[in-house]
């Protein structure tokens, strides 16, 4: 079972984590502290006290925006150690996702946090460290796209969407009415959504040929507009995308 690290520096939300990890059964234990340099120390104790050991620790769940010393700092400091414990994010902003998958961390949770989001965290974490046995998991709706926004999971359509962007292990999913970040790479959702009409255009980007409105052609550099959005065609792809264009407007 988990051996579980809460951090965050505002008790109200270290109390709520606190509650919601004991209550899991993948927890054995649950202990947390107000700050990261509090945290660090206990840690310390942990890797002195070796991955069997009474004071280890197997996952962080760590806040970002803490006086001091801050989240992303105590996960850079980790990354240094040689056998450190996984690091799940649990915070209030989306803006620091990217960093956080940099640092190689687990997770990413919003706040609030609600008790099924956390729980994947958790089954990741365990997965990772060997302690929870494989489940099943469901086929997902192949025409929506789970995204989370304030804490809650909503479902994009597929359709919707209308270029893909990569941002590190994430992707960013821009729609006529936003974007949404999702932590899946980019060269998946090219695999999965292939099918439905969306194209490589370059290292950064997938576009859905329907929602391509110009394909342009200056001084030898080929681009597309997607909407408002004037999107760079590498030129390893060019070729494929003039020929797929050309083929919808015959067919």
């Amino acid at each position: 079972m988990l051996r579980a690290l809460a951090v965050d520096d505002e008790r109200p939300s270290l109390e709520e984590l606190l509650y919601l990890l004991n209550a899991d059964p993948r927890v054995g234990s649950a202990e947390g502290a107000g700050d990261a340099t509090e945290a660090l120390r206990r840690i310390n104790r942990a890797l002195e006290s070796g991955p069997d050991g009474p004071e280890a620790i197997d996952v962080v769940f760590l806040d970002i925006q803490m006086p001091g010393l801050d989240g992303l700092d105590l996960a850079r400091l980790l990354t240094g150690f040689a056998r450190p414990p996984l690091v799940v994010f649990v915070t209030a902003h989306e803006d620091f996702a990217v960093q956080a998958f940099d640092l190689k961390a687990v997770d990413y949770v919003l706040k609030p946090v609600r008790k099924e989001r956390l729980a994947e965290a958790v089954r990741r974490a365990a997965e990772l460290r060997g302690t929870a046995p494989r489940i099943p998991v469901h086929e997902p709706d192949p025409d929506h796209i789970p995204v989370e926004l304030g804490g809650v999971t909503r479902f994009v359509a597929v359709d919707d969407i209308t270029h893909v962007e990569a941002q590190g292990d994430y992707a960013r999913l821009h729609t006529d009415k936003g974007s949404h970040l999702v932590r899946i790479p980019l060269s998946t959702l090219e695999e999965r959504w292939h099918s439905r009409g969306f194209v490589r255009i370059h290292r950064r980007h997938l576009v859905a040929l329907r929602h391509i409105g110009e394909l342009r052609l200056d001084a030898g550099t080929v681009s597309v507009l997607v909407g408002s959005e004037e999107l760079q065609v590498s030129r390893r792809h060019a070729r494929e995308l003039r020929d797929l264009l050309m083929r919808r407007t015959t067919s």
